[in-house]
């Protein structure tokens, strides 16, 4: 976790954005964004979203995942040794392969959620101009 908090912080710093900016983007107080930089509060996955999109970052590189993983072998006498190597690279990229995977569930599940809300606020609107029936009809077409 303090790997993430540290690229977060860094990612801050190089755009120039104080706790203010941050509090202010993320709708918290000064205060409540700087013990989420301190890990004095959980960070959640949602408001790693919302870091990640203020800071024009990926969720990955804030992660510290890898897309692509490079791979050394070398040649030994002992088979044995060979085969723990490989199991040991299946290993590795498993579950590099897994992280990333899980990272972009949760970026669909946060992404869903942010299209509600969207469209909530899209029929909200829509009635209150009259449009509540054409855009019901719309969206049941999608």
């Amino acid at each position: 976790m303090d790997e993430i908090l540290q690229k977060i912080k860094e990612y801050r710093n190089k755009k120039g954005y104080s706790y203010d900016i941050m509090a202010h983007e993320l709708n918290t107080s000064p205060a409540a964004y700087r013990k989420i930089e301190l890990n004095q509060t959980k960070l959640t996955v949602e408001r790693l979203f919302q870091i990640a999109q203020i800071l024009d970052a990926k969720v990955e590189n804030l992660l510290n995942l890898k897309a692509e993983t490079e791979f050394k072998q070398t040649n030994t006498d002992s088979a044995t040794g060979y085969q723990q190597q490989i199991e040991h690279f299946y290993a590795e990229n498993k579950e590099t392969n897994d992280r990333f995977i899980k990272s972009l569930q949760e970026e669909i599940v946060f992404l869903r959620e942010q299209l509600k809300k969207t469209i909530r606020k899209f029929i909200n609107l829509s009635s209150r101009i009259g449009f509540e029936n054409n855009f019901k009809t719309i969206v049941s077409l999608v």
